[in-house]
């Protein structure tokens, strides 16, 4: 039976090895009653636990109870239950050894004092359930008394349906240790701990928090109402914690500030970095900075307490004027986050933080790399993952790289088992728009504004929210639907004023704001961004080129420009992460320029700036976002497809860059409007364009032959 290295049940009785034996698993259907006599003509299957169960009855009584032992999980060489001990000891059984000869000679015990599948499941199946737990609470003792943990036995003990504090007590403790570095397997551990009889609200901070961190908002948030109904719930600052970062995830930050302020600032102790986070997020700058008095140091030296005083220190630098030490603070409080492997609850996580004040410091690149190495080390848990993940693809779109953009997003979508949470699928629906924008397709930015506007109903403001609502801002003035988000940026700009307008969080919603402007053709409208521009140009390198090209675009509108001027404006774009920008300021600039080496040098510089010929020029209305920019080689020669016009289609090309309306042009050559329009739908066709923009280009290059004193 037993190989050369492997040695028998009668040989670990006999103390060659000693150990424990864990069964697999406990399998047990309802509590049988002792199997009813039946007709000797009733055959039962050989294999069968009903057969198994024939087989050990009589004499083979005493070895049944041995396997059953064995079976709950008793090992050899011992002890052994108290009552199978006594009978032993008290001769009314054979010795132990002939028990277990017996047993291997049945073929029910194998030699490495396993019992055999098929006879576990008949033991437990058909032993009545009030026996097994006895032998269970037994062998629990028996743990006991020699000091010894439970491990994952206390977990099988659990499913088995044993209620016993001492295996309750195992399991809490273990989810307690695994609770900040794997709370999907905490959560797991609290739940079986309730199935051994643990207290309820004892461990419901805890199993909130391991199910927040997991992204199950709806569990955590069942748990901790239950809780702040109780007079004295345990584990207070911990389940305030909690519902801070649940309300965080749900876009509702102001209610993070809230919770925060309702459990006071005597039991605040290490959840001030916390709760400084969301107030600063909902514009309660002096309650933020009340959270640190002067000299405070963190609570304790470990790097999670760094960390999180180091989150709350940097967002409050970024407030000031000069916010150039937030970043640095962000970056290192990430950095020991990472390097703590904790999932703590917290508003937002010190990676995506510093991601966004490096997107609004105009370093897109600097925000992926910090994205990427919190997504690498698990900062956050998963609840944080798909957040990481998008303010990647948010990084990615600013750097003009669409396809790693959606791929970033893709992640997003699956990188837990939760759908989006309001919070992430409100910018994950503003990356929509914001790609669908870049990409030029009308059908396709119009659904992504529907799903943009929906999921706007689900959110609220809030100062990390601002990049997004920017994008939207945008977005709402090109498709004429301002007043859809016009009460959002109320609250934005009075956020804002409250925080005392910082610099670098109001810039790049500014820049949205003279984008805007230009797309409504509101000068009124311009001039209060370009004037905070301005002043922001004095403590931010960022401002200075958001004024400088806000200036160039108010510019070229007024067909005023110096091609030079353009071209450094849209450069300056590039250099702060915002090549599709450059690049559409220089395509608008050429379709506008009078002179035939202006357009050229523009062109050049906007297919510079955007290599897949993504940049825009803009008609008569306004800036539009184009897909295409039309290429001329470096002599300024026109292309491929810029003639084969007839005469006809040449004085209304004229018209066209004259920018007249359909109406306009049918009154000056006599058609129709319809007319109009059929003919200059032919000569977009014919040469190509795309879109308004890039006719505009291309008439110009098609006509510039025919006007040879304009190069």
């Amino acid at each position: 039976m037993a190989g050369d290295d492997q040695p028998s049940a009668r040989e670990l009785l006999n103390g060659h090895r000693r150990g424990t034996h864990l069964p697999p698993s406990y399998a047990y259907g309802p509590e049988p009653a002792e199997p009813s006599a039946r007709p000797e003509t009733d055959l039962l299957s050989p294999g069968s636990p009903q057969y198994m169960a024939q087989q050990l009855r009589g004499e083979n009584a005493a070895v049944r109870e041995l396997l059953l032992a064995l079976s709950v999980g008793f090992s050899l060489p011992g002890p052994l239950p108290a009552e199978l001990g006594r009978k032993v000891a008290g001769g009314d059984v054979e010795s132990l050894d002939s028990l277990v000869a017996r047993a291997e000679a049945s073929g029910l015990l194998l030699p490495d004092g396993t019992v055999v599948g098929t006879a576990q499941h008949a033991l437990l199946t058909l032993t009545p359930t009030a026996r097994i737990h006895a032998l269970q609470r037994e062998l629990v003792g028996s743990f006991a008394a020699e000091g010894r943990p439970l491990g994952d036995f206390a977990r099988e003990l659990a499913r088995s349906g044993l209620a016993d504090p001492r295996v309750a007590a195992d399991l809490e403790g273990a989810g307690n240790k695994a609770l900040e570095r794997d709370p999907g397997l905490a959560a797991q551990l609290y739940d079986e701990a309730l199935l051994a009889g643990a207290d309820e609200w004892a461990t419901a901070a805890r199993r909130a928090h391991a199910a927040s961190a997991t992204g199950d908002l709806d569990t955590a948030d069942r748990i901790i109402e239950g809780l702040f109904v109780r007079p004295e719930p345990p584990d207070l600052r911990l389940a305030v914690d909690v519902a801070a970062a649940v309300w965080a995830q749900r876009g509702m930050l102001g209610r993070s500030a809230d919770v925060y302020s309702w459990l006071g600032a005597g039991k605040m102790g290490p959840s001030a970095p916390a709760a400084a986070v969301a107030m600063i997020g909902c514009g309660n700058r002096a309650g933020a900075e009340s959270m640190f008095p002067s000299g405070s140091s963190p609570a304790s030296p470990t790097l999670l307490a760094v960390a999180q005083a180091q989150t709350a220190k940097g967002v409050l630098e970024s407030l000031a004027g000069d916010p150039h030490q937030g970043l640095p603070l962000l970056i290192h409080a990430s950095d020991m986050m990472n390097a703590s492997g904790a999932s703590v609850p917290f508003p937002d996580t010190p990676g995506s933080l510093a991601a966004l004040v490096a997107l609004h410091s105009g370093e897109p690149h600097l925000a992926e790399t910090i994205v990427r190495a919190a997504v690498a080390a698990g900062q956050g848990g998963d609840a944080a993952k798909p957040r990481l993940f998008l303010l990647q693809a948010w990084s990615a779109m600013q750097q003009d790289n669409p396809e790693d953009a959606r791929l970033a997003i893709n992640e997003a979508s699956k990188a837990n088992h939760w759908p989006l949470v309001p919070r992430d699928e409100f910018l994950c629906s503003a990356l929509e728009v914001g790609l669908a924008r870049r990409s030029g397709e009308v059908h396709g930015l119009v659904l992504a504004w529907e799903r943009a506007r929906e999921a706007m109903l689900h959110t609220s403001v809030d100062l990390y929210s601002l990049l997004p609502w920017g994008e939207l801002m945008i977005t709402a003035a090109r498709l004429r639907e301002t007043r859809r988000v016009s009460h959002y940026l109320d609250d934005a700009w009075k956020l804002l004023h409250r925080l005392g307008d910082p610099p670098l969080w109001a810039v790049p919603l500014h820049w949205a704001g003279v984008q805007a402007a230009l797309l409504n053709e509101s000068p009124a409208d311009l001039a209060p961004h370009a004037t905070a521009l301005a002043r922001a140009a004095n403590h931010s390198h960022l401002a200075w080129v958001l004024a400088a090209a806000g200036k160039a675009w108010v510019s070229v509108l007024a067909a005023n420009f110096l091609a030079s001027d353009v071209e450094a404006a849209a450069r300056g774009l590039n250099a702060v992460g915002m090549p599709w920008e450059g690049a559409r300021l220089a395509g608008h600039a050429a379709a506008r320029a009078d002179e035939r080496k202006d357009m050229v040098r523009l062109l050049a510089c906007a297919r510079d700036l955007h290599p897949q010929g993504s940049s825009a020029g803009t008609g008569a209305s306004g800036p539009s976002e184009a897909r295409s920019v039309p290429t001329a080689d470096s002599n300024g020669s026109q292309p491929p497809d810029g003639g084969g016009l007839s005469e006809r289609e040449k004085e209304v090309a004229r018209l066209v860059l004259e920018g007249k309306t359909y109406r306009e042009i049918g009154e000056a050559i006599y058609i129709s409007p319809r007319t109009a329009e059929h003919h200059i739908a032919r000569i977009r066709r014919r040469l190509g364009a795309e879109n308004r923009s890039d006719l505009l280009v291309r008439l110009r290059l098609a006509l510039g032959a025919e006007n040879p004193q304009r190069e």
